[in-house]
């Protein structure tokens, strides 16, 4: 019989629960908020009714996409679904919308709305799945939760409101091709929510880049005559090592994962082309970028010492950035789930070392946003496993999708009608490092 490799240990991650259990008892978070307009209660009953009145659509869009799973850039039935269902109500949709195929978008504005005078808000919502998996992100939630919030938030002030459909967020950059095409201009603030196995009002996401390196050495007998050759596989090893040698140099939170995709096509030949596959992630934009020429530095390294060319090619798709989360927004969001009974935490409960990477990341560079999470599955359950996509289909799953739904919409309904909560939200947005661009940012 074969031999199995070690199991992993699990003590590390019994004493993290352990860790955050502690800190989930000692937080005891208070998000109340008291009206901060005329008739704030009365608004927020409102959304919370036309919610409601849409809770048969948010479900079946849970289950439907959970049943029909599609990879990024190809989910047209999702696109389908979620049209047909704003169209039932009247509203005009854009399919295709900001050079995405599978894009879609569809807004209402308030009569008295005046560009000059009154906020937009963006509500977002995903629908991508992942390989093999499906929804183990649970990316149909994000998508009824989005709809839902979009239509709460639909009559609740002066301003306007743009749904917008975003695809390929799994291992794709889809918003920020739907940037380049204009997806915010003329947009003030942009929310959407993530389920997970905690409520979080904020959490820490990394930026993430992707980066091919092909070394190109010369072929050669590799017994009779190895030293007229240059050994492409020996460069990308070496440049494999030096990454694992640059972890020890790395903060806690950035992350560095590779592959060599191409090592040679048969060992009697000194090989002549080598490939790594390699993602770099870290918290900030600055750590993110320094990380970044570190890695490139090893691959040119790697090419002196053994001799051989490399070409390096960054961002097949453009990166995502870290996300930006907008504290004065998410403390609002906190409210709305505190409101609906729901144990809501604020950020750094979970430690910035357990984060993940999202194209929203480019969105909140841009403008103000929220990005918060929403439990729908046990405590500690992981992201991209079975266990998750299970979890995306329970009625823990709807409870979440229809409850974030809500919180969103009343956010939404806030931002329209509460002129010091957009102020505070920009003012936090400029201390921040205001908008930044992933195409001005490569060019800097």
């Amino acid at each position: 019989m074969a031999e199995q490799p070690t199991r992993p240990s699990p003590a590390f991650l019994r004493h993290m629960d352990d860790v955050v259990r502690e800190s989930v008892a000692a937080a005891a978070p208070d998000f109340t908020v008291d009206a901060t307009y005329q008739g704030r209660d009365e608004v927020w009953q409102a959304v919370a009714r036309r919610v409601d009145e849409a809770r048969g659509d948010l479900e079946f869009v849970v289950r439907d996409l959970h049943a029909n799973p599609e990879e990024a850039f190809q989910e047209h039935h999702a696109q389908q679904v979620l049209a047909e269902l704003l169209e039932k109500r009247v509203f005009d949709v854009e399919r295709g919308a900001h050079g995405v195929e599978t894009a879609l978008r569809a807004e209402w504005a308030s009569d008295d709305y005046d560009v000059a005078r009154h906020p937009t808000v963006a509500v977002l919502a995903e629908y991508d799945a992942l390989p093999g998996i499906g929804h183990a992100c649970g990316h149909n939630v994000i998508a009824a939760s989005g709809l839902g919030g979009f239509l709460g938030a639909v009559g609740s002030g002066s301003g306007r409101v743009v749904f917008l459909g975003t695809p390929a967020e799994e291992g794709h950059s889809g918003k920020e091709y739907m940037i380049r095409g204009g997806m915010l201009d003329g947009v003030d603030c942009a929310v959407m929510i993530h389920p997970f196995s905690y409520d979080l009002v904020s959490h820490a996401w990394t930026g993430r880049r992707t980066l091919t390196g092909t070394f190109t050495g010369v072929a050669a007998h590799a017994s009779m005559q190895p030293y007229m050759g240059r050994n492409a596989l020996d460069a990308a090893t070496l440049a494999y090592q030096a990454m694992g040698l640059l972890r020890q140099q790395m903060p806690p939170s950035d992350r560095l994962h590779a592959i060599i995709s191409e090592g040679g096509a048969r060992a009697s030949i000194i090989p002549e082309q080598a490939t790594l596959q390699i993602y770099v992630r870290s918290l900030y934009t600055d750590t993110l970028m320094d990380l970044s020429q570190r890695v490139e530095d090893i691959l040119r390294g790697a090419a002196m010492m053994t001799g051989t060319a490399v070409d390096i090619a960054w961002d097949t798709h453009p990166m995502s950035l870290p996300v930006r989360n907008n504290e004065a927004l998410a403390t609002r969001f906190g409210a709305t789930q505190q409101a609906l009974g729901r144990d809501v935490l604020p950020g750094g409960i979970l430690p910035d070392s357990q984060a993940a990477s999202t194209d929203f990341g480019n969105v909140s560079h841009l403008v103000p946003g929220i990005h918060p999470m929403v439990k729908i599955a046990p405590e500690g359950t992981a992201l991209h496993t079975t266990s998750f996509a299970d979890a995306a289909i329970t009625d823990a799953a709807l409870k979440g999708a229809y409850d974030s739904a809500v919180g969103l919409g009343q956010v939404v309904a806030d931002i329209l009608n509460d002129a010091d909560l957009l102020a505070a939200a920009r003012e936090e947005f400029e201390a921040a490092g205001g908008a930044v661009a992933v195409d001005k940012l490569l060019e800097s």
